[in-house]
């Protein structure tokens, strides 16, 4: 059963981590939208956003209907990461027990 944990925590550590990342480069990028740093209008910065929207919003849309925007600022995405860096913690706690 060891055998298979181990490696099996692993992954889902790594795949935490990619959704991580996910989020922040989302966050920043919805950032550099609002404050016209980079357009939507251009192909490849469009793509970018709608891939990381549509695999983050899934997530943050439960978290929001509960958090409140506060003074135009939306808490969601700090709310799953810290979230998230919750459960990399439990795992790394399991894998270590292993």
């Amino acid at each position: 059963m060891d055998v298979v944990l181990g490696p099996l925590l692993q992954v889902v550590s790594i795949a935490l981590n990619l959704y991580l990342w996910a989020l922040i480069i989302s966050a920043v990028m919805s950032w550099l939208v609002a404050f016209n740093v980079i357009n939507t209008h251009n192909r490849v910065v469009y793509m970018i956003g709608d891939f990381l929207h549509r695999i983050t919003e899934p997530a943050l849309r439960p978290i929001r209907s509960v958090v409140p925007v506060m003074g135009g600022v939306d808490l969601s995405p700090m709310v799953l990461i810290l979230i998230i860096i919750f459960l990399q913690g439990v795992i790394g706690r399991l894998a270590f027990s292993l």
